[in-house]
């Protein structure tokens, strides 16, 4: 039961990827010089959600986004816990509770729930259910008809509370997740390709193991861990409670305090990572499989999130729409539109991140066209950013299109619970997502040349070295080992 667990939820809010960012400041004159600061501003702009925020006396965050465009609701629950806070040697433990959270619990207010029953009993209220992990969180939604929020609530703060796996759905599913380890990591080269990118750039910091574990360490994992960890970070006062949708703030308050209210809060720990310095000068990686058909250059850069540093993040945001923003961005109009030696060029930065993010640029070369080609021309196309800057229009259009992807987030029942789930999660605040299309208009051309300059000028790698990664055909591989290995097509950033 893979259950969407470690594939990366940029999928499902893409379009609504910037909505974690504040203000930044105004202009830059070096890669060390940050820009001046601008005047605060204390009037704000409409909030792009106008969700309702509550919290528990036991520590719960209640948030509701009401949308009554259709008699449907999601509901979901956000735990600050994720794999960047397993024990050391525990790798996969985050990932391999989520799976057993659907093995078994004590419902509140109802008959305790059998292995495999959660789903189930989602899909007979007419509605689906998953979950998720990640380096910072790890999520579990519902999707039903309005009128079962209830019952949701009972089930779910039943799983917060009353976990019980028999044992030998425990050992099963730990070879369900070896077996999702295997499918989806160690039979497909990007994974593994993207799985060393990282360990360069991060080292030690728990960003450098893969989400779903080393299978040394997951073949290890029991119930003893698994409910350690459950103890110690599951709780009511570490989680945040989204539900959007067609109900009133009232009603879900209400219910909130009534199902969830009656768990007790615990002490939970805070998240202290691991630190790790930046790479003392840049590093290349390579890797071969007899898979590749078409080569892939990477380029990974590690840059400040939105909790460490929420006027980089925006900038950060608005040159990752001017660089990397579709077919109209600069990486994708220079190497396939007018130099034609890329198929796919981009730049992707995630800003929802507790510790340092990444900033991934990448191209994929044409035929007769060689990684190094495209390595030097994605610099070129960074150094003009960081020398020249961007122009008035770009700057303009970019914010605009960012700035209409927030206004669409409002159509969609599940959209405004995952992204503002996944910003709170990992450090952003309520408002932090409320305000940004009106803390936007702020950015200038000035802040996105400083954070060309410091994080991606080719022109000072000694400030922030990068990893730069060709995954590649292997030309000795035999016919046999081609075929066995099948074909696999990257498109963008295939980590």
């Amino acid at each position: 039961m893979a259950r969407f667990s470690v594939s990366k939820i940029a999928g499902l809010c893409a379009l609504f990827m910037a909505v974690f960012a504040l203000a930044p400041s105004a202009s830059a004159r070096s890669p060390q010089e940050p820009p001046a600061p601008r005047p605060e501003v204390h009037e704000r702009g409409e909030k792009i959600f106008n969700a309702e925020s509550f919290t528990l006396d036991n520590g719960l965050q209640v948030i509701v986004v009401p949308n009554n465009r259709a008699p449907v609701l999601t509901h979901m629950v956000w735990y600050k816990v994720g794999a960047a806070n397993e024990p050391e040697g525990k790798s996969g433990i985050a990932h391999f509770l989520e799976h057993l959270m659907f093995k078994g619990s004590a419902q509140i207010g109802g008959a305790d729930l059998a292995p495999g029953a959660f789903s189930k009993t989602i899909k007979k209220l007419g509605g689906q259910d998953n979950a998720f992990t990640s380096y910072d969180y790890t999520a579990y939604f519902q999707s039903v008809p309005s009128d079962k929020l209830e019952t949701v609530m009972r089930m779910e703060a039943g799983r917060m509370r009353g976990l019980n796996p028999p044992e030998n759905e425990v050992l099963s599913e730990r070879d369900v997740i070896l077996e999702e380890r295997r499918q989806r990591t160690d039979n497909d080269p990007r994974a593994l390709f993207g799985e060393k990118m990282d360990k360069a750039a991060f080292g030690q910091h728990p960003y450098g193991r893969p989400i779903i574990g080393w299978k040394p360490e997951m073949e290890k994992l029991d119930w003893d861990t698994a409910k350690a960890f459950y103890d110690l970070w599951y709780q009511p006062n570490n989680a945040i409670l989204i539900v959007s949708g067609d109900v009133s703030p009232a009603d879900v308050f209400s219910k909130a305090i009534s199902i969830y209210g009656s768990i007790p809060a615990r002490a939970v720990p805070t998240r202290a990572y691991r630190p790790s310095a930046l790479p003392q000068h840049p590093q290349k990686i390579e890797y071969k499989s007899a898979a590749i058909r078409q080569p892939v250059v990477q380029i990974l850069y590690r840059a400040p999130s939105l909790r460490l540093d929420k006027q980089a993040s925006l900038a950060l945001e608005v040159l990752a729409e001017i660089l990397g923003g579709g077919p109209t961005s600069r990486l994708y109009k220079a190497l396939v539109s007018e130099q034609k030696i890329a198929s796919d060029a981009g730049l992707d930065y995630d800003s929802a991140r507790w510790s340092d993010s990444s900033l991934w640029v990448y191209g994929v070369p044409v035929e007769g066209k060689k990684p190094e080609e495209i390595e030097k021309a994605l610099k070129r196309e960074l150094e003009k950013v960081a020398q020249h800057g961007v122009t008035s229009e770009e700057l303009r259009d970019a914010i605009g299109r960012m700035s209409d992807a927030a206004i669409y987030a409002r159509d969609s029942v599940a959209g405004p619970a995952m992204i503002i789930g996944r910003a709170m999660a990992a450090g952003a605040s309520l408002d932090d997502v409320e305000y940004w299309a009106d803390d936007l208009q702020s950015v200038t051309a000035a802040h996105v040349q400083h954070a060309a300059q410091l994080y991606l000028n080719p022109q000072h790698l000694s400030i922030h070295p990068p990893v730069t990664g060709y995954l590649l055909e292997d030309e000795n591989a035999t016919p046999e080992q081609r075929a066995a290995a099948g074909a696999y097509q990257p498109a963008g950033h295939i980590q």
